[in-house]
């Protein structure tokens, strides 16, 4: 196979509609605007979303919700994940994502208690829940909020 003989799939290429060239083409005249009215008119129609006056569906529906603009993103790990560190290391929010633990550190890292510490870590962190807290010292190890 040559260059050459590369052709399109059928259909690929459609040949664009030319308006207004003359009441042969079959959309000559008003091109295919029909008469009059504002869908006619240059610059005419309406605005998405406009149902002729009636009231809208978006202003029909009921509003719903509210977003907090103040609101913090805390990314919350548990005390069972920091079982890959090794034995005395210093955990922080940079180590977590050096290690993959975590993708964001976002507005801070929250230890969570779930499950069981079997090493002795320190930790820092943003906060931690009362019993990671105490897994954390029964294991051996310090915590450090930032």
């Amino acid at each position: 196979m040559k260059l050459h003989d590369l052709k399109s799939a059928p259909g690929a290429r459609v040949k664009r509609i030319r308006k207004g060239q003359g009441t042969g083409s079959g959309k000559g005249k008003t091109a295919g605007r029909g008469h009059k009215g504002q869908k006619a008119r240059s610059g005419g129609g309406v605005r998405p979303g406009f149902e002729g006056g009636q009231m809208p569906l978006q202003r029909r529906m009921p509003k719903r919700g509210f977003y907090n603009p103040f609101s913090k993103k805390i990314i919350a790990i548990n005390i069972s994940q920091l079982n890959r560190f090794a034995d005395g290391d210093v955990v922080t929010p940079e180590t977590l994502l050096a290690a993959r633990v975590i993708k964001k550190t976002a507005d801070g890292v929250k230890i969570l208690g779930e499950g069981n510490l079997e090493k002795s870590l320190t930790v820092i962190a943003h906060a931690f829940s009362k019993s990671a807290e105490e897994k954390i010292v029964a294991a051996g190890g310090k915590t450090e909020v930032i």
